[in-house]
């Protein structure tokens, strides 16, 4: 999927300088990361037995408990609360509710089968339809709009089809281009008339959609307060919805629950009497998708790559640096609901079990185990991303020490469509201006899909690349200085 790399210019000057220098010892501990544990350990966490480790389920609760259960027997110390590995924590979710219901005139469409609720907007309304045609030719200036649904036909004209985001990314994108400016302008609804890309999106838009909404209490999501509900009809029902003085009755009737995560916490103390209390912090995520519509046969979204990868490689790293232990002290951090909107991670460093003044580096990890062999990225080591001058130039140096590998920098530029920095559990801690990185193989199309399992992992990319994590980690716990903090830090969103 990838089409090409290249090394801009701040990562070009640093792999100049690194071939002027002299290569440094391999950290003690590198053998001992082994093919053989990664892939006990990825058939173990990702078997069909957790079934999709779905944030907010017993199956991710199971997966925490077997987490800790590798950190006990490896001999991490538990680090979360009252002496234990678990840091727990609340997830509200908000639904639409099957009571909710959509009228045009007298007919009553099914939820789900005939329409999605593409936005929730709790209430009940009852308003005149306008009929406003194929978006890409409609003028949101010269219509009057306001308290009014507005019917349009969708148009992927101006939108990206061929994102590597599954296909509900669409009806977002439809909503962005298009409806913002509608509800702005005072539209009571909004309706998309399903277009080819649409039929095609619909299965997979709809289980998404069902999931509804996730957060902590206090964010933005913890409670529904958009007053615009957005409707998605087939194809079919256009000519309803056309009909001279049409009207819908609709109401949006939403579900909120509380559901427990929980984030699994593990370290070594350091060897240093003066270093021991600072921290190099390895993160990654043991949720996944759950169970969610059947493909074939199969409805496990075992989240092998995602993030099963970080999650094993993560153990073998902490094996490391218990046969070898660092100057400074390491934490290793398994974040919950992740999927949810790095709830997990955003928790911590809200509610942190030791002080993050202490933490000298995050080094995170999100899907590192497919696409070429020779290929990775590292994100966080260019502006506006870039935090810490001294942790990229280790990244970098391990790289050129160990795996080599082609590092693909287009991922990590501001103007990439997938935003892939944002989306992982480093950023928390790199917006409180902690130095973190993310590593990653970046996207393919297994991605939040149920192919994404053990049997399609490259076993020998994914110890490499455990490797290059592990030697980055080495330098910074073993460095006489912390690594530098860059002040004009800000990213872009």
């Amino acid at each position: 999927m990838l089409k090409g790399f290249y090394i801009t210019t701040g990562l070009l000057s640093f792999a100049m300088c690194l071939q002027a220098q002299p290569k440094t010892s391999p950290p003690p501990a590198l053998q001992s990361i082994r093919i053989e544990d990664l892939r006990k350990d990825m058939e173990d966490m990702t078997g069909d037995r957790f079934r999709g480790r779905g944030a907010g389920t017993l199956d991710e609760l199971n997966a925490a408990v077997w987490q800790a259960d590798k950190f006990r027997e490896i001999g991490l110390l538990p680090a979360g609360d009252n002496g234990t590995y678990f840091q727990f924590f609340s997830l509200w979710r908000n639904r639409p509710a099957s009571s909710s219901y959509l009228k045009v005139g007298q007919q009553e469409l099914k939820l789900w089968k005939d329409y999605a609720i593409a936005q929730m907007a709790p209430g009940l309304i009852s308003v005149p339809l306008l009929y406003a045609g194929p978006a890409n030719k409609m003028s949101v200036q010269e219509l009057d709009v306001k308290g009014k649904a507005v019917v349009m036909e969708a148009s992927p004209d101006g939108i990206d089809t061929k994102v590597s985001l599954p296909y509900w990314r669409y009806w977002r994108s439809m909503m962005l281009k298009y409806g913002d400016a509608l509800a702005t302008k005072g539209a009571a609804a909004i309706i998309f008339i399903a277009d080819e890309m649409g039929e095609r999106s619909w299965v997979e838009a709809v289980e998404n959609l069902k999931q509804g909404l996730f957060a902590l209490q206090g964010m933005p999501n913890a409670k529904v307060t958009t007053t615009v509900p957005v409707f998605w009809v087939h194809a079919g029902s256009r000519q309803l919805l056309q009909a001279p003085g049409a009207s819908i009755t609709a109401q949006v009737i939403i579900e909120r629950f509380e559901y427990p995560s929980a984030n699994v916490i593990g370290k070594l103390d350091g060897t240093d009497p003066s270093l021991r209390k600072e921290y190099v912090l390895f993160s990654s995520h043991h949720d996944a998708h759950g169970i969610r519509n059947a493909v074939g046969q199969d409805s496990i979204y075992n989240g092998a790559d995602d993030n099963g990868s970080v999650g094993v490689s993560m153990l073998a790293i902490a094996r490391a640096f218990k046969r070898n232990p660092a100057r400074r002290s390491a934490l290793f951090i398994s974040h919950g609901a992740e999927e949810r909107g790095l709830l997990g991670s955003r928790w911590y460093a809200a509610h942190p079990t030791i002080s993050l003044d202490n933490v000298v580096a995050v080094l995170n990890g999100d899907m590192i185990g497919r696409n070429h062999p020779d290929s990775a990225a590292v994100l966080g080591t260019q502006p506006p991303h870039r935090n810490s001058l001294d942790l990229t130039r280790m990244a970098i140096e391990a790289n050129q020490e160990g795996p080599r590998f082609k590092l693909d920098t287009l991922w990590d530029n501001p103007a990439h469509k997938e935003f892939w920095y944002f989306r992982s559990d480093h950023v928390p801690y790199a917006r409180l201006g902690i130095p973190a990185l993310m590593y990653t193989t970046l996207l393919h199309p297994d991605y939040h899909t149920v192919i994404d399992d053990a049997a399609h992992i490259n076993y020998e990319k994914l110890k490499k690349m455990t490797e290059w994590i592990y030697r980055t980690g080495w330098k910074a716990a073993n460095a006489d200085k912390r690594p530098d903090r860059d002040p004009s830090f800000k990213p872009e969103r």
